[in-house]
């Protein structure tokens, strides 16, 4: 060996193995760590999920739209497909048929009346689906009880109107609905950003002699109306839109180390049908971290689905929702889905 192969050697020997020493050290915390994330998040780790899934059934049984290029303005009713059934969203007919159909809790929108009542009816305005004009809210109830609730439906265009007629004094009142509904679950959507239309609603409530601090009713609408029931209804579930996104963000940057974010503390967690990959623990681990802090978990239609709505429409749907999982279900076709799930329950 030559004196310079010497040197070479000399400098390269207490080199390569320090670099060595130091790659196994890494490589051996590395698989510590993705080891230690993998199992903290593991589903099949996790308590085993207590209580049953809850099937939300929008707008009760109602007839269904394409929603491609949906925007606030969008006239709906004359989108329909060709309806299977006669019942109209946001009517006691339909809300008690989901019931029928399996739905465990039935959405439904609400507004404040010209006399300070509360109308159920999802349009700001009455042109769309009624033979009514103008703002909903500069009506009297009488009046709107007057209107037919399925005259403006049409799935060819306005050839022909396959409901009209048949809905004829059928919105009701939230007093009605209280009347009727109260025993079941139920999920109130404010359309208005006014905290008048929340205090409505609660007095409607306290007229019913039901109290609405009780987990099984919920409020979903603008962070000022859900500040007012918050105040009185502190155990039902609240959602405003843009808190529920916040937590949903934050759980799935977070999530992985365990840590849970203080957005979702009381809040809800939306999980897209199609995006259930990306929630660390999803499902029984995400369902034990939500259950400790009062966290809801709402499952709902694909994002990105141009036709679809926020809920799931489609039978073949159910397959993709896990066995284990007893959140919440956002359905836009309880008449449907709701029958299809009898076999799996059982």
């Amino acid at each position: 060996m030559t004196d310079s192969e010497d040197w070479a050697t000399a400098l390269e020997g207490p080199k390569k193995k320090p670099m060595k020493r130091r790659t196994k050290i890494f490589l051996w915390v590395f698989a510590l760590v993705v080891a230690w994330f993998t199992l903290s998040n593991a589903s099949f780790l996790a308590p085993d999920p207590t209580g049953k899934r809850v099937l939300i059934a929008h707008r009760g049984v109602s007839q269904l739209f394409d929603h491609t290029g949906v925007t606030d303005e969008t006239c709906t009713a004359t989108r329909i497909r060709p309806p299977e059934h006669d019942y109209i969203e946001n009517s006691l007919p339909s809300m008690k048929a989901a019931i029928g159909r399996d739905a465990n809790m039935v959405k439904f929108d609400v507004a404040g009346t010209k006399d300070g009542q509360v109308a159920v009816f999802h349009d700001w305005t009455l042109d769309c689906r009624t033979d009514g004009k103008g703002e909903i809210r500069d009506r009297t109830l009488a009046e709107l009880k007057a209107l037919d609730i399925g005259y403006g439906y049409t799935a060819d265009g306005g050839r022909t109107f396959p409901l009209r007629g048949k809905g004829v004094g059928l919105m009701p009142s939230l007093d009605e609905v209280l009347g009727v509904l109260g025993h079941a679950s139920l999920l109130i959507n404010f359309k208005s950003r006014d905290p008048k239309e929340a205090e409505l609603v609660l007095a409607a409530f306290a007229r019913a002699g039901i109290d609405a601090n009780d987990p099984r009713f919920g409020f979903f609408g603008n962070a000022r109306l859900m500040d007012v029931i918050r105040a009185k209804a502190p155990k039902a579930w609240t959602m405003d839109p843009d808190a529920a996104k916040r937590c949903t963000t934050d759980y799935i940057k977070f999530g992985w180390s365990g840590w849970y974010p203080p957005s979702c503390i009381g809040g809800t967690i939306m999980v897209p049908l199609n995006y259930q990959w990306a929630y660390w623990g999803w499902p029984d681990r995400l369902q034990d971290r939500a259950a400790k802090h009062g966290t809801r978990i709402l499952l709902t239609g694909p994002r990105g689905d141009e036709k679809g709505g926020m809920g799931l429409s489609e039978v073949g749907q159910l397959t993709k929702v896990p066995a284990s999982f007893t959140g919440y279900v956002w359905i836009d076709d309880i008449y449907n889905l709701g029958p299809a799930l009898r076999p799996r329950q059982r």
